[in-house]
């Protein structure tokens, strides 16, 4: 078991504890699928949410909260049936909109292993007013179902009433659809082609600015993070963010990265550069390659 869970694990129900510790090897990064979720239910007897808000002090323990020290986890559940953890990361040094919520981490953990629709929100406090606005971008945003310890379960609907989203600005494809936006680029860089890849696939419908981050470390091994934008734009998502927060999920250090890069298209009408940089920075010294590509 990863040392990070040492203290989860003990504010944990005794059967809960003895039946997840198995999941928690060196490879955990917070996912947990349908059928192991079937089998912890079967182990400890619990009924399905009471077993998700038990789970977590697990995602709380992926939290990297250098400023306030304040660890906050979230679970994601995708319609596929699996969970999706995420925790909060704050970048040491820099500006607070550096920081990445719990509720959109794990949402882009969700988004980046494929999931199309979220059906539940599981996290310890009510969503903050920006994590309710990012979580009513979503594919019928409104009718996620928000899960809190000892009150009811109630929709998006209920903690944004009258809410503005994608389709008051027209879009009819919200994030988590499916998105294809063909850029070219003339590479034979694994790296770069990783985020080429990852770029056509983010969410821009307000800039155009289709942009992906990919991170290496010294092993070899690489992290993504597709940027995410939102109607209320403060909410958006950066790619580097979400790339730092995929790291962290994987329990790797920052001090690991050996190189970044950063694919936008070259017809968005704003530029991620300068905030990529910034928050690069604060946590590697690693200088940032932009590499900019045309739509096709």
């Amino acid at each position: 078991m990863q040392d990070r869970f040492l203290k989860s694990i003990a504010k944990l129900p005794e059967s809960l504890a003895t039946a997840v510790v198995p999941l928690l090897d060196k490879d955990f990064a917070g996912h947990i699928d349908a059928q192991q979720l079937t089998e912890l239910q079967a182990q400890t007897q619990m009924e399905l949410n009471e077993l998700l808000l038990a789970l977590l002090p697990i995602a709380a323990a992926l939290a990297r909260p250098p400023i306030s020290e304040f660890h906050v986890g979230a679970i994601a559940k995708g319609k596929s049936g699996d969970i999706y953890m995420g925790a909060n990361i704050e970048l040491p040094g820099e500006a607070l909109f550096h920081s990445v919520h719990a509720e959109q981490s794990a949402i882009s953990h969700a988004w980046l292993s494929g999931e199309t629709i979220i059906e539940d929100i599981i996290v310890n406090a009510s969503p903050c007013g920006h994590c309710r606005q990012f979580i009513n971008e979503l594919v019928e945003g409104s009718k996620v179902n928000i899960h809190l310890p000892s009150q009811d379960t109630a929709p998006l609907s209920h903690y944004l009433p009258y809410a503005f989203g994608p389709s008051d600005l027209n879009i009819s494809a919200p994030l988590l659809s499916k998105q294809q936006h063909n850029l070219i680029l003339d590479s034979n860089d694994p790296m770069i082609i990783e985020a080429l890849d990852h770029a056509s696939l983010s969410y821009a419908p307000y800039t155009k600015n289709f942009a992906a981050v990919v991170l290496e470390t010294k092993d070899g091994a690489t992290y993504c993070g597709r940027y995410a934008e939102n109607a209320a734009f403060n909410p958006s998502m950066q790619p580097m963010q979400m790339a730092l927060s995929t790291m962290s999920r994987h329990n790797r250090d920052f001090s690991e990265i050996n190189r970044a890069v950063l694919i936008e298209s070259s017809k968005g009408v704003v530029s991620l550069v300068g905030a990529a940089m910034d928050a690069l920075h604060s946590v590697a010294p690693i200088e940032l390659e932009h590499i900019v590509a045309e739509p096709e």
